[in-house]
């Protein structure tokens, strides 16, 4: 095996006995560090402070890591103004308080899609209650029978809002116009 000493000097290779009994006199123990080269790599280094270091690495590395859970809120079309306000309630908390972002899901059934543009005004109502302190991360687009929007927390910009939910309202009602009509 390749050794390598805690200066990080190669030694050279030399037999595993050889090898422990160099680092036994060292005070030192014997770490495979490459275990599928060939000839296999070993370090003579203290294991307990590589351990101790890993463990800092780690540790510091999840203190710098932030975790932001996506919360969700579904409601309907027809959704009565007291409920609308307990969800609000919910989804300001989420964003203000715990820093989580929020899904809003409105989900039509059967015909309810006919009535999308009151699924989009509640939507922005939502929006213009959480300008303050929230921005959307992305504006109501549907999918299949659901709209779907995204808050994240964080003050946006009034003005790129305005212009998204322009551009938002006009995929809106190119996406609930009624079918036509066929004529046979």
């Amino acid at each position: 095996m390749l050794v390598i000493d805690e200066k990080g000097v190669q030694l050279g290779t030399f037999d595993t006995y050889e090898a422990i009994r160099m680092a036994k006199e060292r005070g030192l123990d014997l770490v495979e560090v490459a275990p599928n080269s060939r000839p296999p790599v070993c370090k003579i280094l203290d294991y307990g402070k590589l351990k101790y270091t890993k463990k800092k690495k780690s540790q510091e590395a999840k203190k710098k890591q932030s975790v932001v859970n996506v919360k969700e809120m579904q409601l309907r079309p027809r959704t009565e103004e007291h409920d609308f306000q307990t969800k609000l309630r919910h989804m300001v908390e989420f964003l203000k308080e715990d820093g989580d972002k929020v899904k809003v899901t409105v989900m039509f059934r059967g015909r309810e899609v006919a009535y999308a543009q009151q699924g989009y005004d509640m939507l922005m109502r939502i929006v213009d209650a959480v300008k303050d302190f929230a921005s959307a991360e992305s504006l109501p687009k549907m999918e299949g029978r659901r709209m779907i929007m995204v808050l994240a927390p964080g003050k946006a910009s009034a003005a790129a809002n305005a212009s998204a939910a322009i551009a938002a309202k006009a995929q809106v009602t190119m996406n609930s116009a009624p079918p036509k009509p066929s004529h046979k």
